[in-house]
């Protein structure tokens, strides 16, 4: 459907100014956590803060038809549950959720995470692109399309807080909803990242990950070295080998054939046409210290790498004192935290058995060897995009941000999304977001890119109005 682009970015640019920034900004200073991160959510109520204060402002925009409920389990994280009434039954869901990332150090000097600021283009602060900004926007679009009349869809949304804990109360949310939500044509969520702000990034893959302990035991208790080195296996040098097993330390390419599916050709054009738009400048993203340099040089074959090849990281350890702390001795245990990404539909569950029984059988030296899952998510690959919603990216990104849209896979795991699509198999997808290059959404000095916020507004304008119109199966 062809909009106004011109008279619709006005209109959104205005709302931004006046009714959704003041809001944004009270949200920020909220400093509520996700609940994995501050244990006593419950009692503290600011979890609950930040979801009465998108209500309240739902509420004071007043959309026609547009109803805000909070929704509380026993024992879960509150939920906003908006719904829509449309001039059609085909019903649009939407997602975005309010929970936040630790605030974390080295923030620079003037900003802090629950103080908003705004400089320039930017609006600091921690939860304004992940992603306190996604409500607002989802109803900023709602109400321009009322105020203009334009056809709309019946639209729901889920706005949650638990989902930088791994979205554990959004399934029971739903099926306590699932009458209400009824059967989505379209999904959208407004929880991803962009390669640049000049124009539309459409997440089409996410990544899956495996969580666990390694631990490696040897000895009851330490020994000075000079009496056990050369007759007691190190740990540690058994963790190494254990390692290897998954991992040429050369190449970091991960060596079990299962968790190394092969790429989609389509993903693959994706890929090198993401390469054209950001280039090298993908690079500068990346705080490398000066001399250091990428794994590989072709552009292409590091996006590769981070949405469709699986990757290792050691995220933590045990048994290892401090430098100043370590003595002459050979350590009983060594414990590593792994964190393996899997490419996009290969199932976690799986991937963990296969970890332990790679890790755990025949143990070197018969160490005391175990791996310990403690966290597992498949990724997600989206469904090919309907031809006429296609078409209305296109032209919304033209017409907003004066460039095509640009599809990508993100590196990391949203587990949420691939929820969604195995509860509604039916549903296209609309995955996209506000986190691009420095906007350091789990870090340091996070920021929204104000215009991109504003834009993605308008464009979910446009696509609103299409399902307003249209049946994406026709």
């Amino acid at each position: 459907m062809f909009m106004d682009y011109e008279k619709t970015s006005h209109w959104m640019d205005e709302f931004w100014s006046d009714a959704v920034l003041p809001a944004l900004c009270e949200y920020i200073r909220v400093p509520n956590q996700s609940p994995a991160f501050d244990l006593n959510w419950e009692h503290n109520g600011l979890l609950d803060q930040a979801v009465e204060l998108v209500e309240r402002w739902v509420r004071a925009c007043a959309v026609p038809g547009l109803h805000a409920e909070i929704v509380r389990l026993p024992g879960r994280t509150p939920l906003l549950f908006l719904e829509w009434s449309g001039d059609t039954d085909r019903t649009v869901l939407l997602y975005g959720h309010v929970d936040k990332q630790p605030p974390f150090e080295g923030w620079e000097p003037g900003l802090d995470p629950f103080v908003p600021v705004v400089r320039g283009e930017r609006l600091y602060g921690r939860g304004s692109a992940d992603d306190g900004y996604a409500a607002f926007a989802m109803v900023a679009a709602m109400a321009y399309i009322a105020e203009h009349r334009v056809p709309r869809p019946r639209c729901v949304a889920l706005i949650e807080a638990c989902e930088e804990s791994g979205s554990g109360d959004l399934p029971a949310y739903i099926e306590a909803l699932r009458s209400r939500i009824g059967r989505p044509e379209l999904v959208v969520a407004l929880d991803s990242g962009c390669g640049d702000y000049e124009r539309l990034w459409v997440t089409v893959s996410l990544r899956g990950l495996v969580n666990g302990l390694l631990t490696v035991a040897v000895l009851r208790e330490g020994i000075h070295s000079g009496a056990g080195s050369g007759i007691v296996p190190s740990s540690f040098r058994i963790a190494r080998m254990l390692l290897s097993r998954l991992e040429d330390e050369r190449t970091g390419v991960v060596l079990l054939p299962d968790l190394c599916p092969s790429i989609p050709e389509e993903r693959r054009q994706e890929c090198e046409q993401m390469a054209a738009v950001v280039g090298r400048n993908l690079l500068e993203t990346i705080p490398f210290l000066p001399g250091v340099h990428a794994v590989r040089e072709e552009v292409t074959e590091l996006l590769l790498n981070r949405t469709w090849r699986p990757q290792l990281e050691v995220t933590g350890g045990a048994g290892l004192p401090t430098p100043p702390a370590a003595g002459n001795v050979l350590r009983p245990m060594t414990q590593l935290k792994l964190s393996l990404r899997l490419p996009p539909g290969v199932d976690g569950e799986i991937a963990a058995r296969e970890l332990k029984n790679v890790l755990e059988r025949d143990p070197p030296y018969g160490a005391r060897v175990s791996f310990d899952q403690v966290e597992a998510a498949t990724g997600w690959n989206a469904p090919p995009l309907a031809p006429p919603l296609r078409h209305s990216l296109y032209q919304a990104s033209e017409g907003y941000f004066g460039a095509p849209p640009c599809f990508m896979g993100e590196g990391g795991t949203i587990p949420f999304v691939a929820m969604l699509n195995r509860m509604f198999p039916k549903a296209q997808f609309l995955v996209t977001g506000v986190l691009g290059p420095h906007s350091n959404a789990h870090g340091p000095n996070e920021f929204l890119h104000l215009p991109t916020a504003r834009r993605i507004s308008a464009v979910l304008v446009e696509v609103l109005a299409l399902l307003g119109t249209q049946s994406l199966h026709a």
